[in-house]
């Protein structure tokens, strides 16, 4: 009686529900990793939007169903962002003039990125039935919906369904041949494949069975994959010994000489250098916040004693183009002597933490970007790889990891991509847990070794399979070292070609299926 209340009553099964179903959604991606709650989540979603459609002339005849449909989709997406993202609010504390801030980004966040879930589920509901074609559509457009979340303006896509399988490195081989938004669309048809149950259909048992044999041939393809790069790797007798350091900084601006010498006699005492030893040292983004080259360079010679010209040295640090008086968040690498070898300027930057958009109207209100300075960074025009003798760098500046675009113009040979991070803005939040959860995407779809240094967050050493090699936790403080194999890459996934064919194979399934099954 109390479930039939409940199923009856508009504001829990269109409010209530998906909104605790958002919330539990958090719980698929790092650090929880409890991927199997998305078998539940999403097919618990389709259903209620399948139930409210069937039963709103009736149970909600007084409110428009569209309306309906459109909110459980809104409020699912609302509680999504709202456990996925609450952490963004902690870059929000170091600064007192912008702490009034941090109810806002709470609430505004998920109330704006929510309405991709109103949108997706709107436009689902509008056909959705308890059948095999209404199954193609949502995952359809839900497919779609997440592709535009990650492109449309800046773009912003962080916990696309896929990432929750960042620890099956197994399963997500398949991200090299295929590409992330074709995986996070398959993603969605497995997660959804359980309501393939609840269908009145005779073949039911048996499309649900090949959708989990097709999951299992991802695995296996996988472990096949893996064991077979791991012994071309060993094969590979060129390698380039790289050292990561992770100084454990607090978050904090450098406003003094003596407080720039402090933090390099650190760095170099974290990184313990060899002087005859030819080591690439990755340092992170933010170590030298607030300190433009010029102010560094003023130390070339505490570098040029402790560091050798067998070392390379690469760190994040904000630059300056005088001839048109632009400022770039920058990574650059350098000799012992600091003389710039390659500048590479970031090319994603993050909204209202590094620019200001729609600057003219915000500044009326006396806002800001968080980093430091009033004025905002500018974006950096070209990315070319840093070619040091054998070794050929891809570079990503901490958010750009999150987009797989800005590694598919890279040169081919790529064999190292250096991500640098600044994750103190996250605090003892999930956020760096989640951020470093691109990372392992990102060197699978590249076929490449990936080095991450990340003050505060997740540093490691990721191979070309996605496999964790060597990582020092955010709380941690010291260096990896690790001799990495120079590998030749021969193909990436360069497009998005595989993810509109699967788009077009729904289509179609959904349009021959729609009135037979």
């Amino acid at each position: 009686m109390l479930s039939n209340h409940l199923f009856n009553n508009r504001i829990f099964i269109v409010f209530v529900l998906p909104f605790i179903l958002g919330l539990l959604s958090v719980l698929s991606f790092q650090p929880f990793n409890f991927t199997l709650i998305n078998f539940l989540i999403i097919p618990s979603l389709f259903l209620i939007i399948s139930f409210v459609r069937k039963k709103s002339k009736n149970v909600y005849r007084k409110k428009p169903y569209l309306k309906n449909i459109f909110f459980i989709g809104y409020f699912f997406g609302i509680a999504f962002f709202l456990s996925g993202t609450y952490w963004i609010s902690y870059s929000l504390t170091f600064d007192e003039n912008l702490k009034f801030l941090i109810p806002i980004s709470i609430t505004l966040i998920p109330l704006s990125l929510g309405l991709f879930f109103g949108l997706a589920s709107l436009c689902s509901g509008l056909f959705l039935k308890n059948n095999y074609s209404s199954f193609f559509l949502f995952c359809l457009i839900f497919s779609i919906i997440d592709y535009l979340r990650g492109e449309i303006l800046s773009g912003f896509p962080w916990n696309l369904w896929s990432y929750s399988w960042s620890w099956l490195v197994e399963v997500i081989q398949v991200l090299n041949p295929i590409g992330l938004y074709a995986f996070n669309s398959i993603s969605i048809v497995f997660f959804c494949s359980p309501v393939i149950l609840f269908f009145k259909s005779k073949y039911k048992y048996f499309v649900f069975s090949i959708f989990l044999l097709i999951f299992f041939s991802f695995y296996i393809y996988g472990s096949y994959k893996i064991n077979n790069n791991q012994e071309t790797n060993r094969e590979i007798k060129e390698t380039t010994n790289i050292k990561i350091i992770s100084p454990n900084f607090d978050m904090r601006y450098i406003y003094t000489e003596e407080e720039i010498k402090k933090t390099i006699e650190k760095i170099v005492r974290y990184s313990e250098p060899d002087p005859k030893k030819n080591t690439v040292f990755v340092w992170p983004e933010g170590i030298f916040a607030g300190v433009y080259l010029e102010d560094l360079q003023k130390f070339s010679h505490v570098f040029n004693k402790n560091y050798s010209q067998n070392h390379l040295l690469i760190f994040g640090i904000n630059t300056q183009d005088k001839s048109n008086n632009e400022y770039y968040n920058s990574l650059i690498a350098t000799n012992n002597n600091l003389d710039v070898l390659y500048k590479y300027d970031k090319k994603k930057l993050v909204p209202f933490g590094e620019f200001l958009p729609f600057v003219n109207f915000f500044e009326k209100f006396g806002l800001k970007k968080i980093t430091y300075g009033y004025g905002s960074f500018s974006t950096g025009s070209d990315q070319k790889n840093f070619k040091f003798k054998n070794l050929n760098i891809l570079p990503l500046i901490c958010y750009e990891i999150i987009f797989p675009n800005l590694t598919q113009n890279s040169d081919e040979k790529t064999n190292l991509i250096v991500n640098i991070s600044e994750d103190a803005w996250f605090g003892n939040s999930i956020g760096p847990h989640q951020h470093f959860a691109k990372a392992i995407f990102r060197s699978i779809e590249n076929n490449t070794f990936l080095a991450r240094s990340a003050n505060k967050g997740i540093s490691s050493f990721i191979d070309n399979n996605g496999v964790v090699l060597k990582r020092l936790e955010p709380d941690e403080t010291g260096n990896i070292e690790l001799n990495v194999p120079l590998i030749n890459n021969n193909f990436k996934n360069k497009n998005d070609l595989i993810f509109f064919i699967l788009l077009f194979t729904y289509t179609i399934i959904f349009l021959t299926l729609r009135n037979k099954l």
